[in-house]
């Protein structure tokens, strides 16, 4: 905790000043372009990844960056993506997996869960995955099927994203576009899904 709070005092003596007519503006309201879907790991940060300002992004957080189709959960997703769709009008929604992702580990292993109930439950809302990765990737294993397993989930959540009233219209009306994204924080590297060669591919390439 000691940590934190000489952060909040760095924050208040050099980044605050340097930045006060930004928070300022602030005040006024928030007008993000995008929406960041990512991990609760503690590994990754989307705003030093794609080095944005407060303000640029609209975040959601969760195990395993999954999205429940519309209607399954009654957690918060649902109401974060139609409050980002709607009344933010965000152009861009991202869901953005990560290397050695523990969620997607405990995806493969559910026997390992065994002492987190409320994990392994919230896994289920990614059943999608683990069946299309052991049916498409079943040749693969450790490290292989584990990678396997963090694109694949990416991808059933823009699945996912589609059955969302908010997402469905914003799409029909060409003005919001959807992308699943990996980052491999070990390399520093982002790896973007093409949807029409079903690949990944380096996004600064």
């Amino acid at each position: 905790m000691k940590n934190l709070v000489t952060g909040i005092k760095s924050f208040q003596q050099q980044s605050y000043p340097e930045n006060k007519s930004l928070f300022h503006k602030l005040r006024e309201g928030q007008h993000p372009e995008t929406l960041f879907i990512t991990c609760s790991d503690s590994r990754i940060d989307p705003c030093l990844l794609t080095q944005t300002k407060p303000g640029d992004l609209f975040i959601l957080r969760n195990a395993g960056n999954i999205v429940p189709p519309y209607g399954a959960s009654n957690g918060g997703e649902a109401a974060a993506v139609e409050y980002a769709v709607t009344a933010l009008g965000v152009q861009n929604i991202i869901v953005c997996g990560h290397s050695h992702c523990g969620a997607m580990q405990g995806l493969l292993n559910p026997d390992s869960l065994s002492a987190l109930p409320a994990v392994a439950e919230w896994l289920n809302h990614a059943a999608s995955t683990r069946r299309v990765v052991l049916d498409i990737h079943k040749n693969k294993t450790g490290a292989d099927l584990h990678a396997a397993a963090i694109q694949e989930n990416t991808i059933a959540q823009i699945s996912n994203l589609k059955t969302h009233p908010s997402v469905a219209s914003a799409l029909a009306e060409n003005k919001i576009k959807l992308h699943a994204w990996v980052y491999e924080f070990e390399s520093g590297k982002v790896f973007a899904w093409d949807s029409q060669t079903n690949l990944f591919a380096d996004i600064c390439e």
